[in-house]
């Protein structure tokens, strides 16, 4: 199964902090209840240039695959050049977690227990 239980992505987020990376700091684990009631883990982080978050997650149980969803907002969003460039750097440094994440799961062998 695809899927990671909070102390596994807490684990993962630990060493991908630990390199130094963008926005590391503004990730979080936070507990997604699975099918039943498996504790699947679910990573979040705020972006700092746009009223949104964005959630990290395999793409379904049983890939390796890691996609990235981003709230709705209910407000537009207008940003000047400089504004613009720091939110894709903001959603760079969330493709590049996304990145590590895919490629960690894709090396897992253990069994996480819900």
């Amino acid at each position: 199964m695809a899927f990671r239980n909070q102390e596994t992505l807490e684990s993962w987020l630990a060493e991908y902090r630990s390199l130094g990376r963008p926005l590391a700091d503004a990730a979080r684990v936070t507990v997604q209840d699975g099918d039943g009631g498996a504790n699947t883990g679910l990573v979040i982080v705020r972006l700092g240039h746009a009223p949104t978050g964005v959630f990290i997650q395999p793409a379904t149980q049983e890939a390796s695959a890691w996609v990235a969803t981003m709230e709705p907002r209910e407000e537009i969003l207008v940003l000047d050049p400089a504004g613009l460039l720091e939110l894709s750097a903001e959603l760079a440094a969330v493709s590049d977690l996304c990145a590590f994440l895919e490629e960690k799961s894709r090396a897992y062998e253990g069994t996480d227990v819900a």
